[in-house]
């Protein structure tokens, strides 16, 4: 670290600092003799303007600097020098946090952008004083942990040459930009042909149209008119209101286009209303994402759709791992990766179910198909194994009891052997519709689930966390809706259930040794590694689970419970954006990893070995873990899992 030209040591202070640091976070925590004692080893540094405090690559901080007057900027150097600014620092902000906190070298440049002076807590008494209070060492790690972690995803991606000068468009253009000119509109009982006509004028592929009061009320597209006009012999007289779709599926102008094109995909349009503030702003299209991203998840959804039987289908299916790889060149955090290629998947399963019916016929009673499982939790992203399972309307009569025991199973086969081919592998465990134990009416998955929660043996809780996070995907979705709706009504005061359901959420602790190393493998297929999924992101998992399901929350996703539970849960109030952001890093480096694996033509696992990465990475996976330790000892000290009898 540079030095300045003047430095105040702590003899010549009085009580400024003192009074200086109970105005600031976190220190205004502390009791008054506790920063007394601090002020001891404090020294006052001046820094003229344009002074480097720090320098990029240079050795560590050996000091925590709080900025009490003037300000600086922090920034990095590229390799062609030229210069980045990440941020900048003015009074009450503290510098040299990371490089003090990790012992690394600086990895910015900090430069005073004034005249600036910093107090400085040396390092030993710094770390004591974090040691010594849990709410202080909270406050920065809180305060730094996201910045860590954004700088471990650039590390992540610079390491691997799939990630040039990839722009992240997607990810950073807002939808309303894409806009460049005003949707057309026009009145709904206008013509078909005047419809046309306008649309022909102005060159467009769609329309909007309005009522009276120009408030919009449909749309049509050029498919609209090729497809329920041209090809039926339609009368071009009739009013456009007659060929109008009334579902209007819009996206707010400041979302990003990565939110837009989930709704296209989700709800399978072309055409996307922005609106700005609830004022129509314009349209969007697929293809204006396609030439924003060059290639688009759209694309793929496209083969998928198209294809009429399983040959084809197989075909389609092998180009989705090949999203991810265009997602992370692109920038995407791990919770954008995993919800286009989730949405992806369910258009693949829903195409086996069409081919299903096609060759089945109808069913006999309604039924839906449930995902569960990462991909019940919409989290899946290289292909994963089948977990599914089949509920069906509780039969009336015993005819349509034996109908269902024909027609159900086959249906079952025919979904196991299509996923096959479309790249799903069987699931070890049998979890899956194929198995008649999952293939069950309405009632008998609710007695099921009853009994797993009135008598929560260790059987019934390994079934519990991996059926409970279930979602309808295809069929009647409100046989999954009163599923949940039985589950969520069982569930309430079922104090003993959850107990138990704690002490599987802390049975598998994050691999961290006592000094604070990981700990590895020491024999072995996977020997010196560490299992990212049963030992990193599963804690995670199990922890949003567990707090989702006592609270009666119905999303399944991890991130998305999280997100719910944090403005009112008392742990995950104060937890929930750091397991969020943990949960994020942890993901994008399993993804990372096991790209990296099936680019060099190997199966992609969960295993890694930690000295393969950056100190970055290393450090940002060390506080991950601690902040998951720390978490789970909360919960032991809530629910007391080893009081309750097994």
């Amino acid at each position: 670290m540079a030095r300045a030209l003047l430095r105040f040591t702590p003899a010549m202070l009085t009580s400024e600092p003192v009074a200086f640091l109970q105005g600031i976070p976190p220190f205004q925590l502390l009791d008054e003799p506790i920063l007394e004692a601090l002020a001891g080893s404090i020294s006052l540094e001046y820094y003229p303007k344009g002074f480097p405090i720090l320098t990029q690559g240079g050795p560590a901080s050996d000091s925590l600097q709080v900025v009490r007057t003037g300000g600086a900027k922090v920034s990095m150097r590229s390799s062609d020098s030229e210069e980045i600014v990440i941020d900048y620092r003015s009074e009450g902000d503290a510098i040299g946090f990371l490089s003090l906190y990790s012992g690394d070298r600086s990895r910015t440049d900090v430069t005073a952008l004034e005249d600036t002076t910093c107090y400085l807590m040396p390092r030993e008494p710094f770390i004591a004083l974090l040691e010594a209070h849990p709410e202080v060492r909270e406050y920065f790690h809180r305060t730094f942990l996201a910045k860590y972690m954004d700088k471990a995803f650039t590390d992540m991606r610079s390491r691997s040459q799939l990630f040039g000068s990839g722009e992240k468009l997607l990810f950073t253009t807002a939808v309303g930009d894409l806009v460049t000119h005003p949707a057309v509109t026009a009145p709904r009982d206008l013509s078909i042909q005047g419809a046309a006509r306008l649309m022909s004028h102005h060159g467009i592929s769609s329309l909007v149209l309005v009522d009276g009061d120009a408030v919009p009320v449909g749309i049509i597209t050029d498919r609209d008119l090729r497809d329920k006009v041209a090809a039926r012999g339609r009368d071009i007289a009739e009013p456009v209101a007659n060929i109008m779709s009334c579902s209007l599926i819009k996206a707010e102008a400041a979302q990003y286009c990565f939110e837009a094109l989930l709704t296209m995909l989700r709800h399978n349009i072309h055409h996307l209303l922005i609106v700005d503030e609830g004022r129509l702003r314009g349209i969007v299209t697929n293809h204006d994402l396609l030439v924003l991203q060059g290639t688009s998840p759209i694309s793929v959804v496209r083969e998928i759709e198209g294809q009429t039987d399983l040959d084809g289908l197989e075909q389609a299916a092998a180009k989705v791992a090949s999203i991810v790889g265009l997602l992370l060149k692109d920038g995407a955090h791990a919770g954008n990766i995993t919800r286009i290629v989730t949405e992806l998947n369910d258009r693949l399963v829903r195409k086996v179910i069409e081919f299903a019916l096609r060759a089945l016929g109808p069913a006999p009673l309604p039924w839906c198909w449930l995902a569960f499982g990462s991909e019940g939790r919409r989290e899946q992203t290289f292909r994963t194994d089948q977990d599914n399972a089949l509920v069906y309307a509780d039969p009336r009569t015993p005819e349509e009891a034996a109908a269902a025991l024909a027609w159900f199973p086959a249906f079952a086969r025919f979904m196991k052997d299509g996923l096959v081919r479309c790249g799903f592998a069987p699931c070890p465990a049998n979890y899956m519709a194929d198995n008649p134990r999952w293939n069950q009416p309405l009632a008998a998955w609710r007695e099921l689930f009853t009994r797993w929660i009135t008598n929560p043996n260790p059987e019934a809780l390994l079934k519990a966390t991996i059926l409970f996070d279930f979602r309808g995907l295809a069929g009647t979705l409100s046989l999954a809706e009163e599923l949940r709706a039985h589950l969520n009504l069982t569930l309430r005061n079922k104090n003993v259930f959850f107990a138990r359901l704690a002490g599987t959420v802390t049975q598998h602790r994050p691999p961290l040794g006592f000094f604070g190393s990981f700990s590895v493998d020491t024999k072995g297929d996977h020997k010196d590694q560490l299992n990212l999924k049963i030992n990193a992101l599963g804690p995670i998992v199990n922890i949003a689970r567990l707090c989702a399901l006592e609270a009666g929350i119905s999303e399944t996703g991890t991130l998305d419970r999280l997100t719910v539970l944090r403005p009112n849960h008392p742990l995950l109030g104060r937890y929930g954006e750091e397991l969020g952001h943990a949960f994020e890093f942890l993901s994008l480096l399993r993804i990372q990893h096991q790209y990296e694996q099936i680019q060099a033509g190997g199966p992609g696992d969960n295993f890694i070995n930690p000295e393969s990465l950056s100190t970055y990475e290393k450090k940002s996976l060390k506080d991950a873990f601690r902040l998951v330790s720390r978490v789970q000892d909360l919960i032991i000290e809530q629910y007391r899992p080893g009081l309750v009898g097994a």
